[in-house]
């Protein structure tokens, strides 16, 4: 009797390695299994977990792991995301979007033994952005450039969460503050409110309280929102008499978060011209010497853009007759013709044109394209002199082409 478990064990261990022996078995049985769960990630993930109890030496485990994380994270589950997350973070430690999602959801708690696992993946996270550089120079520099301040500054919250929460309220407020220069945000603001109070300055945490109320915040909630005049009304309560009341400190926040939310615009656009633009007129676009043309210059004109690239057959046909509009309206100064290149690879434009003795003025698109929505080339677009878009001809017929352009650049100059 004393050799049945053993031999329990052992007959257990040759049914796995029969499993494990026949991939085309289980790819078969998991196949099965997935058809049935239709569009669920509910039961998507319960197939897959399941799988996995039953062949835990598939082949498939790390790709199992990777597609059970995705959903988890989908479906916002916390646990299975710090589960699946941690585990990719062993096999991929420079996983910007699953070190974030695990620092954050760590976080959820004040254990410490949680706080310290997230302050290292908050660190991990910021020392992995802070050299990272737009992969392409001059196209969407302010997207990028805020996408990542934006990611940065929850690193730094993170990190001031999980040291406040290791006891050090001093470390914690100096962290949120730096969260607050690399991002304006509410979320910045609230938690070094949070470690002032736990200092006792409770004068300066209504302060950054009311910056955490007045900050724009499309992701804030009502509840959020509730939440902050709550604790501003009970913080205030222990104010000092004589002290400046919240209506008092809200107004000088107002002022506050608009100069940091001006500043760090002012400092996109130094990186991006066009971070704020919103209209097509009030772009400025690069030539291929980095000259910059402002299209706001243009303004009282109409102006005819012709999207193409140097790989785009269909584009070098048409110059051709491109130029013969651009011949009937030689005289014209209300009219101006752009060549606006989408090329991805701008060092590829200046051979090109020297190649095929393209005498032209040539700019690049610096995110125009994306605005106006330009999904296929060559596309011409005219705007008349109040800076509307009154013509858009994707692609083009050869044999009307000449005349179609010409009457709706004229028909775009009769209009008052």
């Amino acid at each position: 009797m004393k050799r049945a478990p053993v031999l329990l064990l052992w007959l257990g261990a040759a049914a796995l390695a029969q499993q494990a022996a026949d991939p085309q078995k289980e790819r078969t049985e998991l196949q099965e299994a997935l058809s049935e769960t239709g569009s669920s990630q509910i039961d998507f993930i319960r197939v897959l977990e399941q799988h996995l109890r039953k062949y835990p030496a598939s082949e498939q485990k790390a790709e199992l792991h990777r597609a059970l994380l995705k959903a988890s994270m989908e479906l916002k589950d916390r646990r299975r995301t710090l589960q699946y997350g941690e585990m990719a973070l062993k096999a991929d430690p420079t996983n910007i979007e699953v070190l974030e999602r695990v620092a954050r959801y760590l976080l959820e708690d004040d254990d410490p033994a949680r706080a310290k696992r997230a302050l290292d993946y908050a660190h991990r996270l910021e020392n992995l952005l802070r050299p990272m550089s737009n992969p392409q120079p001059g196209k969407h520099a302010a997207r990028y450039e805020e996408e990542k301040r934006i990611v940065l500054g929850k690193a730094l919250v993170y990190q001031a969460r999980a040291t406040g929460n290791l006891d050090n309220a001093a470390a914690a407020v100096e962290l949120a503050q730096r969260s607050y220069t690399e991002f304006p945000a509410a979320e910045a603001a609230r938690e070094a409110a949070r470690w002032l109070e736990k200092q006792g300055k409770l004068d300066d945490a209504v302060n950054r309280l009311a910056d955490a109320f007045m900050m724009p915040d499309p992701n804030a909630t009502d509840a959020d929102r509730q939440k902050d005049r709550e604790r501003l009304g009970e913080w205030a309560k222990c104010l000092s008499p004589g002290a400046p009341g919240v209506g008092e400190r809200l107004l000088a926040a107002y002022d506050r978060t608009r100069r940091a939310v001006e500043a760090h615009k002012a400092a996109l656009r130094k990186i991006d011209p066009n971070a704020a633009a919103t209209q097509p007129m009030e772009y400025v676009i690069s030539g291929l010497n980095g000259e910059q043309l402002p299209l706001a210059s243009l303004k009282g004109k109409v102006v005819v853009f012709d999207f193409w690239a140097t790989w785009c057959g269909p584009c070098r046909a048409q110059q051709s007759l491109y130029e013969q509009v651009k011949q009937r309206f030689a005289g014209d100064k209300n009219v101006v013709f752009l060549n606006v290149s989408t090329d991805e690879n701008r060092n590829a434009v200046k051979p090109f044109l020297d190649a095929n003795q393209w005498k032209k003025t040539v700019y690049f698109e610096d995110g125009l394209s994306a605005l106006l929505r330009v999904s296929s080339i060559p596309t011409t677009m005219i705007v008349n002199g109040r800076g509307e878009i009154v013509s858009r001809m994707n692609g083009y017929v050869p044999e009307k082409f000449v005349e179609t352009l010409t009457a709706r650049i004229k028909d775009a100059l009769a209009e008052k």
